[in-house]
C-alpha cells in the first residue's frame, strides 16, 4: 500500500503532523460488505432471520459501520506509514479534533484526518571519564560488633519484673495524663499508656527516678524529659504536633504501672544455633567474625548504593534533553488507565519527563554497550534467589524439584520482567562504575543514612 496518501509536517518542538487521507474506494467496498453480512445475521423482531429490508438495516446500523469502516481504513494507512517510515517516537499516533459526525454514508467522500506524534530527541551524555566520584566507606568497627551482640542478647533476653529502678535499661510502662504543673489533671487532656526505656530520658529525668517503685507518680514537662529525636517521638505517641513549642512544653503526670528489665541472654553455644542456624558457632570470638562480616556486607552494599546514586545524578543533571511537552502532557492525559485533567497533567509532568528522561539515558547506554540479560543470567538469578528463600527454612539437601520450579518461573511474565529490570540496572550501574574515577572517604553510618535519606529513587 503507498504511504503517499500520509503527509507529515512539524508543527512544534519535536513535534509533527500525520495527515492520513482517505479515499472512498478505500472503505467504501467493505462497508456495503459489512452491510450484507448485517442483513442475513440480523435479529429483529417481526422479521425472520436474513429478511429485514436493506433500507432498514442500513438506517439502523448504517452509521456505525461506516463510520467503522473508514476509521479502520484511517488506522490501517496511518501503521503502514509508521512501520515503513519507522520514525522514532513517542508512544502512540494522537488524534487531532476531528468531527466523526461530518462523516455522510450517504454523500461518501475522500476524508482528512489529523494525528500528531511526538519525536523522541537526539542527545549527548557526559563523558564519564573525566569525571571523579567519592566512594563513601564505613569502617565496621569492635564496638559496632559489640553494640550488634548486645542489641540480640535483649532481643532474645526474657522479661524480669524489678521492685525499683535501678538501671539505664529498665522497661518503666507508664500512664501519662496530660496536668498542670502541680499534677492536677486537665479536663478532657491527653491520657495514655506507653512503655519507655529509662535510658531515653534526659541524665536529670534518669536520676529523679532511681529508687522509684511501681504505684510511684510525679509531674514532668516533655521538653524538660526527652530531647531530639526522642521528644519528636513522644510527642507522636501522643497525638501532639512535633513542630509545636507549646506542645512539647505541656506538663504530665506520670503513673508508673509495672516495671521491667530484660535479661540478657548468655553468650553460650544454644544461643549463637539461635541467630545463626546451622552455622556451627561455637564461641563468642566465631560469632563476633560472623557478625563483623554480615555487617561489612551490609554497609558495603549501601556505599555502593550511594555511589550509584551519585551516578544516576550525574548523568540526569549533566544531560541536556529536550521533549516535545505539549504532546506528552496531552499524552498523559489520555494514555493512563484512567483519563487526566489537563491541570493534573500538568501537575505530574516534572516527575514524569524526570523518569522519562532517565529511561531515555539508560536505554541508550544499554544498547550502545550491549548491556544484555540472557536467559542463562535469569534462570541463575532466580536459582540464587530459590535458594536463599528455601535455604533459610532449611529445606535439606534434595533439589532436584529446582529445575522445573524455575521453569515454571520462566513462564511467569511478571516475574520474568521484573528480574530482568532488576539484572538489566545492575548491569548498567556495574558499567557506569568502571567508567568513572573513584577517591575513597570514611564516613560513619549516620554520615552515609543522612546521604540516602536526601536522594531516595
Amino acid at each position: 500500500m503507498s504511504t503517499s496518501a500520509v503527509v507529515r509536517e512539524n508543527i512544534g518542538i519535536l513535534t509533527d503532523k500525520l495527515t492520513v487521507k482517505v479515499s472512498k474506494e478505500e472503505y467504501f467496498p467493505s462497508f456495503e460488505k459489512k452491510l450484507k453480512e448485517y442483513s442475513k445475521t440480523a435479529n429483529i423482531p417481526g422479521f425472520r432471520k436474513g429478511m429485514v429490508p436493506a433500507g432498514m438495516i442500513k438506517k439502523m446500523y448504517g452509521p456505525s459501520i461506516f463510520n467503522d469502516e473508514v476509521l479502520r481504513a484511517v488506522e490501517r494507512k496511518l501503521y503502514t506509514y509508521l512501520n515503513e517510515e519507522k520514525p522514532d517516537i513517542f508512544a502512540q499516533p494522537l488524534p487531532l479534533e476531528q468531527d466523526i459526525n461530518n462523516l455522510d454514508l450517504n454523500n461518501p467522500a475522500d476524508y482528512d484526518f489529523g494525528f500528531e506524534i511526538g519525536l523522541k530527541p537526539g542527545f549527548e551524555l557526559p563523558v564519564l571519564a573525566k569525571e571523579t566520584l567519592t566512594h563513601h566507606v564505613v569502617n565496621v568497627t569492635d564496638e559496632m560488633v559489640t553494640e550488634e551482640i548486645n542489641r540480640m542478647q535483649i532481643k532474645g533476653g526474657k522479661m524480669t519484673e524489678p521492685e525499683t529502678i535501678d538501671n539505664e535499661e529498665n522497661v518503666l510502662n507508664v500512664l501519662f495524663s496530660e496536668s498542670d504543673k502541680d499534677g492536677n489533671i486537665v479536663d478532657g487532656g491527653i491520657s495514655k499508656e506507653n512503655s519507655v526505656l529509662l535510658k531515653y530520658m534526659t541524665s536529670k529525668m534518669q536520676k529523679s527516678l532511681m529508687g522509684k517503685k511501681a504505684g510511684e507518680s510525679m509531674v514532668f514537662q516533655l521538653n524538660k524529659t526527652f530531647e531530639g529525636d526522642k521528644l519528636d517521638m513522644m510527642l507522636q505517641d501522643l497525638g501532639l504536633d512535633k513542630t509545636d513549642k507549646d506542645a512539647a512544653s505541656k506538663y504530665f503526670s506520670m503513673n508508673i504501672v509495672k516495671l521491667g528489665l530484660i535479661e540478657k541472654r548468655e553468650l553460650n553455644e544454644e544461643f549463637f544455633n539461635e541467630v545463626y542456624p546451622g552455622k556451627g558457632i561455637k564461641t563468642e570470638e566465631e560469632l563476633r567474625a560472623t557478625l563483623k562480616e554480615e555487617i561489612e556486607k551490609y554497609w558495603s552494599a549501601q556505599s555502593k548504593n550511594q555511589l550509584h546514586d551519585q551516578l544516576y545524578h550525574l548523568l540526569l543533571d549533566h544531560t541536556s534533553i529536550t521533549f516535545p511537552e505539549n504532546f506528552l502532557k496531552r499524552w498523559l492525559q489520555t494514555g493512563g488507565d484512567k483519563p487526566k485533567t489537563a491541570e493534573q497533567a500538568e501537575a505530574e509532568f516534572p516527575t514524569f519527563s524526570s523518569q522519562l528522561k532517565w529511561t531515555l539515558i539508560s536505554d541508550k547506554i544499554i544498547i550502545d554497550n550491549k548491556l544484555e540479560v540472557s536467559e542463562d543470567d535469569l534462570k541463575a538469578h532466580m536459582k540464587e534467589e530459590v535458594m536463599r528463600y528455601f535455604g533459610q527454612m532449611g529445606m535439606g539437601e534434595d533439589m532436584s524439584w529446582l529445575d522445573s520450579y524455575i521453569d515454571r518461573m520462566m513462564k511467569d511474565e511478571k516475574q520474568v520482567d521484573a528480574t530482568y529490570r532488576r539484572l538489566v540496572t545492575q548491569k548498567l550501574f556495574d558499567f557506569l562504575e568502571g567508567q568513572v574515577k573513584k577517591k575513597e572517604k570514611t564516613v560513619t553510618t549516620e554520615e552515609l543514612v543522612a546521604m540516602q535519606h536526601n536522594h531516595s529513587h
